[in-house]
């Protein structure tokens, strides 16, 4: 079942119920009659729209996510990835620093009978 005239369907609702909740509450601040519609006043027209305009938004936002995920998980492989090529080649010595010039040929030799330079 397509999800986006569902969506559509709870934003109407949503909004028609606060309407009705508003009409409703206008006429009880404005005269003494207390109205109903199916045993419902105000303040549940009120709780109503709330209700329907928050899971429209997350439905929306629940199919947003399933829409987008192959494409956040292959970004997140990509990263791991390069990260774990990094941390790689850092272990076996690829991305070691180059020794300046100073600091190279300042080692005495070793020699091989055991006696020093």
């Amino acid at each position: 079942m397509p999800v986006l005239p569902m969506i559509d369907l709870l934003i109407l609702m949503g909004w028609t119920s606060l309407a009705l909740g508003g009409v409703l509450k206008a006429v009880a601040i404005t005269t003494s009659y207390r109205p109903e519609i199916l045993t419902l006043g105000p303040f549940e027209f009120f709780a109503l729209s709330g209700i329907c305009l928050l899971f429209a938004l997350s439905l929306a936002a629940r199919t947003w996510v399933k829409a987008n995920e192959p494409e956040i998980l292959a970004k997140q492989r990509r990263v791991s990835t390069m990260h774990l090529g990094a941390r790689e080649s850092a272990d076996y010595g690829y991305a070691e620093p180059q020794r300046s010039e100073s600091f190279q040929g300042t080692r005495e030799p070793v020699t091989t009978d055991g006696a020093g330079p």
